[in-house]
């Protein structure tokens, strides 16, 4: 088969070249011609137009995130090979904690799963999204640029995972609540929330499992809100999380298409990304914001 590797280098506890040599040798080992990319590259992207007959891509959820964006409907699925932090998108298909090899292996007897892709359009243009949109805890998690500072210091993923988490729990705590003007299709969804996020897939931000009645793929997301009334709750999760990866947090959520919020200055992420970027303008408040879902969609071709 025919695999364009799409790789970025600083994801993983290798080092580039080392780490380079040993997936193209993995994909070539199992019969695969490769054509290697390193998504650093200004130009990464041009690989995608080379023939193929599979996009794999080794990295964490935005290198994989960036690359499904741009595969939307060109009729070529995408195979993530797990190396980042959370990995919520290879956890949703199933293989974050599988081995490389034996997700290249079950390529000869995949399973393939549509995840849709949404659409988030706001004062600062229009983009597209694979993980979810949310306002509130997350975001302003990502905003806080010394708490990715700390992060990025560990060099294993658990260990930052594990960090992220205790920013979070003690964040929860005394965060105060966002006063929201909010509709999903078409219903009033209006209140003051801690949280309040747009789910595609069923993990979020370090590798949260808030939306388990969620259904990658159905044409919906899952809008998960957190009142006051659900801070104690949240903070409980957040605590035993550790003893149970797939632990519920039971937490108010709706299911929809087309959620609209009113933006009066608050900070908005969309996927890993903070929305706006710290250096875009901000508009005059308020504004409206549209995130929507269903009509697009990626093949993600995983083990079996």
């Amino acid at each position: 088969m025919r695999v364009t590797l799409i790789h970025n280098p600083k994801a993983g506890k290798q080092g580039e070249r080392d780490a380079r040599t040993a997936l193209v040798k993995l994909l070539r080992g199992a019969g695969h011609e490769v054509r290697y990319q390193s998504s650093k590259d200004d130009d990464w992207d041009e690989a995608l137009a080379a023939p193929a007959e599979l996009i794999a891509v080794a990295g964490g959820d935005g290198t994989v995130s960036r690359v499904a964006r741009r595969m939307v409907g060109r009729g070529i699925p995408v195979a993530p090979l797990p190396l980042g932090t959370a990995n919520n998108i290879a956890r949703t298909l199933g293989v974050a904690d599988v081995s490389l090899e034996e997700i290249v292996r079950g390529w000869r007897n995949p399973r393939r799963v549509k995840l849709d892709v949404g659409v988030a359009e706001g004062p600062w243009g229009k983009r597209q999204f694979l993980e979810g949109v949310g306002v509130g805890l997350f975001a302003t998690l990502l905003a806080h640029g010394k708490a990715k500072k700390k992060a990025a210091k560990s060099d294993r993923a658990g260990d930052r995972v594990a960090r992220a988490l205790r920013m979070l729990r003690q964040r929860v705590k005394t965060c105060e609540a966002i006063a929201l003007k909010a509709s999903l299709d078409g219903r009033d969804i209006s209140g003051s929330y801690l949280l309040l996020e747009a789910l595609n897939i069923l993990y979020v931000g370090p590798n949260l499992f808030l939306a388990p009645e969620s259904k990658p793929g159905d044409g919906t997301f899952d809008v998960v809100l957190v009142s006051e009334a659900e801070r104690e709750r949240l903070v409980e999760y957040l605590s035993k999380w550790q003893d149970n990866r797939e632990r519920l947090a039971v937490l108010p959520s709706h299911r929809g298409k087309r959620l609209t919020l009113e933006w009066t200055g608050f900070q908005v992420h969309i996927d890993d990304k903070r929305w706006p970027k710290k250096k875009d303008k901000p508009p005059p408040a308020p504004a409206p914001i549209e995130v929507r879902i269903g009509g697009k969609s990626v093949e993600f071709l995983t083990a079996a």
